[in-house]
């Protein structure tokens, strides 16, 4: 996994601003996609962060970058709670609640639309988006906006603006150690 790729996916959980992120790479007969993830989590974990394959194909795997104290606070959110228990997840524990999105992943049909909730999404979006994807959207970007559009704006460019200093400072020499943040 080139650090390229991962500062375009991820320069916002890696600078502690949001919950986690994903992309996808692809895997070739010559991929050790574990071996990597674990050289990934050697380089990130004492900043706080934490890296999983949450899916393999022959020919992909999703990645999911993701810092747990960010992500339990963000599944803490009453509204969180309640989209989560509708879908099965038992919230109280974030790591049981991303074995169970794993789980999804690999075997249901239909993609799992609470994985927002993973990505530091508003909880009252991923649940609009949930019900009817299309209706009443006010602003796209990471995630589409049903309410608070000005918000979630802000956001899209804090973002994009996050994304674009990450790729200067490494291009400039930063290597993805120095990059990640520790939050506290």
């Amino acid at each position: 996994m080139s650090e390229e790729l991962i500062i375009e996916h991820c320069s916002p959980t890696l600078a502690g601003i949001k919950a986690g992120s994903m992309f996808s790479v692809r895997v070739t007969e010559d991929t050790d996609i574990n071996n990597e993830v674990r050289e990934l989590n050697k380089i990130l974990r004492g900043k706080g962060l934490r890296v999983i394959p949450l899916k393999k194909t022959d020919k992909y795997a999703l990645i999911y970058l993701y810092r747990p104290d960010h992500l339990k606070k963000d599944l803490n959110d009453p509204q969180a709670l309640s989209i989560l228990k509708k879908m099965g997840y038992e919230p109280q524990n974030p790591e049981s609640c991303i074995v169970k999105l794993v789980r999804h992943l690999k075997s249901d049909e239909a993609f799992p639309h609470e994985i927002g909730l993973f990505l530091g999404y508003p909880p009252s979006d991923v649940e609009c988006f949930m019900k009817h994807p299309c209706q009443g959207v006010k602003c796209c970007g990471c995630w589409k906006a049903f309410s608070e559009p000005e918000k979630a704006q802000e956001m899209f460019i804090r973002f994009r603006k996050c994304t674009e200093a990450y790729h200067e400072m490494n291009k400039n020499g930063k290597s993805l150690a120095q990059l990640a943040v520790m939050t506290g």
